[in-house]
C-alpha cells in the first residue's frame, strides 16, 4: 500500500467525499443491498453470543464501541440489544445526526456520538468490553491499521474483544477507487492484525481475548465462510471450542461454515 500512503491525505479526503453523497439509510449504509441487513445480523449475533456472559473468562456486556457505525445499523439491531451501552463512531457527522432518530427509544443508551475517521481516534482507556469494526478497515492505511487495532487494545476491558468483520479479497490488496478504499487479502489481514496484538499481549496484565472475524467472499458477492482468527490469553482460551481448528502458539484459527448468509454487499458502512 505505498502508493496509498504517498497519497495519505487525498485517500481519506476522497472517502469522507464519497460517504458525504450517501444517503443516511439502511441501503445508503449497505450500497444498495439493504435486503442482507437481517442475514448480516443474525449472523453476527449468533457469533457475538458465543462469547458474551457472566462466567470465567467470558466477555462483559457493559459497553461496546461500534467503528465506522454509519446511521447506527448495527448498534441498533447487535449492539444495543446485548450491551447496556453503545458509542458510535463514524466520519460523516450527518449519518450520526441521523442515528439520534433511527436508533428510537435504544438511543437513550449511547453513550458518546463521535465524529471521527479511525486513524484519528483514540478510544477511551478501558472502556470497553467489546470493540465492532465491520466493512471499514478498507478505509485506513496499513500504518493506520496497525496503529489503531493497538489503541482498540488499551480500550479493552479484562476479557475484551476486538472483532472485524470484513471483505478480503483472493489476492493482494485491490483498491476501490470510487469509495477510496482498499480490499486486502487475508494474508495480509492476519499480518496486520497479529502484529499489534502480539506485541502487546506480552505486556498485557490479565486475560486479553481479541478476535478478528472476517468474512470471505467470491466476487464480493457471495459469502463463502466464517474466519475466526483469535489470540488468547490466561483464562480466556477456554472460550474458543469450535473445530476444526489449527493451533500454533497462543493463535487459534477456526473455520465455520455460514449456511445463510448468501449476499455481500460489495461496498457500504453498518
Amino acid at each position: 500500500m505505498g502508493d496509498i500512503a504517498d497519497g495519505e491525505g487525498s485517500f481519506y479526503s476522497n472517502a469522507e467525499d464519497y460517504w458525504r453523497e450517501v444517503p443516511p439509510t439502511v441501503d445508503g449504509m449497505l450500497g444498495g443491498y439493504g435486503s442482507i441487513s437481517s442475514i448480516d445480523i443474525n449472523g453476527s449475533k449468533a457469533f457475538l453470543q458465543k462469547f458474551l456472559g457472566d462466567g470465567d473468562g467470558k466477555t462483559g456486556t457493559d459497553c461496546a464501541l461500534d467503528c465506522g457505525a454509519g446511521i447506527g445499523r448495527i448498534s441498533k439491531r447487535l449492539l444495543l440489544p446485548l450491551f447496556k451501552t453503545v458509542d458510535l463512531v463514524d466520519v460523516t457527522q450527518e449519518f450520526l445526526d441521523k442515528a439520534k432518530t433511527y436508533l428510537g427509544e435504544e438511543g437513550k443508551r449511547v453513550g458518546k456520538y463521535l465524529c471521527s475517521g479511525l486513524q484519528d481516534l483514540v478510544p477511551e482507556s478501558g472502556r470497553y468490553d467489546v470493540i465492532w469494526i465491520q466493512w471499514v478497515i478498507g478505509h485506513l492505511t496499513d500504518a493506520h491499521l496497525v496503529d489503531f487495532l493497538q489503541r482498540c487494545q488499551k480500550a479493552l476491558r479484562p476479557n475484551g474483544l476486538i472483532i472485524i468483520k470484513d471483505n478480503v479479497s483472493y489476492e493482494g490488496v485491490v483498491p476501490d477507487e470510487v469509495d477510496s478504499s482498499v480490499c486486502r487479502d487475508l494474508q495480509i489481514v492476519h499480518r496486520l492484525t497479529l502484529i499489534p496484538i502480539r506485541h502487546l499481549q506480552r505486556g498485557a496484565s490479565g486475560p486479553v481475548a481479541v478476535a478478528v472475524q472476517l468474512v470471505l467472499a467470491s466476487g464480493g458477492a457471495e459469502l463463502q465462510q466464517l474466519l475466526l482468527l483469535r489470540l488468547v490469553g490466561g483464562e480466556s482460551r477456554q472460550q474458543l471450542k469450535e473445530g476444526p481448528a489449527r493451533h500454533g502458539g497462543d493463535v487459534q484459527v477456526a473455520l465455520h461454515q455460514m449456511a445463510d448468509c448468501t449476499r455481500l454487499r460489495e461496498r457500504g458502512r453498518n
